[in-house]
């Protein structure tokens, strides 16, 4: 069944909050946008499909949603009663092989959608019709795909990651009395270099590219040349404008990414907190309009501070302890705790591995290279 709720006005009804997620034309962070006051007669509910109609780099995506959600004008809802997070991560999948078809002169409108048709495991029934193989592919994706998961990653596929803060005090944000600091006061800003793709190696080095998921990282190279060190922060000044990443390892950036080197201790808590205000800069950025090296050196973040004495004189400083302390308070904040040493790997290669073996596999489905695929309409009930 597709449903497409009457979002119309939803972006001018909704007030900032902590009740349900707001979900848009965005294809990473599972699309959403924000969180805010549940509107009752806006609210889709979850165990769905969202298909991202519109939107530039984002249409022909799909997303799994599986709680209730608020979202924008440019989403298409498909629901089966048959859906659970295990088939709908494999559907998902196969439907994004599709996603070349569309693009912002073509979209994925709510007609489009409800009469394509996909490749799937399914059951030849009597009359000679198909019908998916539900548990098949919930099988295989418990079966074949979290096995090969890090630890973390099948903690959150089991459900048994820790929700709990690493500091029980709650710490507010007082953005009152907050001040600003030039990138160039408190980062060493360095441009990545250009890579042609002619020229890269087959390795475990991180290419970092100008993308607004998976951490940046694009493609896995030998390249070791122009190498940025751990423990910085990735921007990108190009394509996704503002998206920000921290790279525990070291890596290759593309040119158009910037690579933020800190005069200040840094660490993964601090660093998730500076990403969060920097990719709040996004709207200021456009193709026109690039947040290049120079740009970025005079450009101004807002900043919990802290007034200390040095030589006699009143200095205001950025309050890197606090900004620590208060992402260890929020909740699911445990998990950000250092493996222990017999679970030390590299999650995101690892699961960069396993993904492109699942799209292999999907791609190989689609071909109709196996032979138990029929072609179905998922959304007819």
């Amino acid at each position: 069944m597709i449903d497409r709720r009457n979002w119309q006005n939803a972006t001018e009804l909704l007030e900032d909050g902590d009740e349900i997620a707001y979900i848009g034309a965005k294809k990473s962070d599972n699309g959403v946008m924000r969180y805010v006051k549940r509107v009752e007669n806006l609210v889709s509910r979850g165990n769905c499909i969202v298909f991202i109609g519109d939107g530039q780099g984002s249409v022909g995506y799909s997303l799994y949603q599986p709680v209730d959600f608020i979202g924008s004008t440019t989403l298409i809802v498909g629901y089966n009663e048959h859906l659970n997070p295990y088939n709908a991560a494999f559907l998902v999948s196969v439907l994004d092989l599709e996603r070349f078809r569309y693009s912002f002169g073509r979209k994925y409108k709510k007609e489009v959608v409800a009469n394509t048709k996909i490749q799937l495991p399914a059951i030849k029934l009597d009359n000679g019709d198909y019908t998916p193989d539900w548990k098949y592919m919930e099988d295989f994706v418990k079966d074949q795909i979290i096995p090969q998961l890090p630890k973390k990653a099948q903690k959150v596929w089991l459900q048994k990651y820790d929700i709990k803060p690493q500091k029980q005090e709650a710490i507010k944000l007082n953005t009152d009395e907050w001040e600003w600091f030039r990138y160039d006061k408190i980062f060493d800003i360095k441009k990545g270099k250009r890579l042609t793709q002619a020229d890269m190696v087959d390795g475990n080095i991180r290419y970092i590219g100008a993308i607004d998921s998976n951490n940046g990282l694009s493609a896995l190279i030998g390249n070791n040349e122009h190498l940025h060190p751990a423990n910085t922060i990735s921007v990108s000044y190009n394509g996704s404008i503002g998206y920000a990443f921290y790279q525990e390892k070291e890596f290759w950036a593309t040119d158009d990414v910037n690579v933020l080197y800190p005069k200040f201790t840094l660490n993964k808590y601090i660093a998730l907190f500076l990403c969060s205000l920097i990719e709040k800069e996004q709207y200021r950025f456009c193709y026109g309009r690039k947040w290049d090296l120079e740009t970025m050196k005079a450009s101004k973040i807002k900043l919990p501070a802290i007034k200390k004495m040095v030589d006699g004189k009143e200095v205001v400083e950025p309050d890197w302890q606090f900004m620590e302390d208060y992402i260890k308070s929020l909740p699911y904040s445990k998990n950000l705790e250092p493996s222990k040493p017999n679970e030390v790997v590299d999650e995101l290669v690892e699961m960069k591995k396993e993904m492109i073996k699942m799209r292999r596999a999907m791609e190989a489905q689609q071909s109709g290279s196996i032979t138990n695929f029929g072609t179905v309409n998922i959304y007819e009930k």
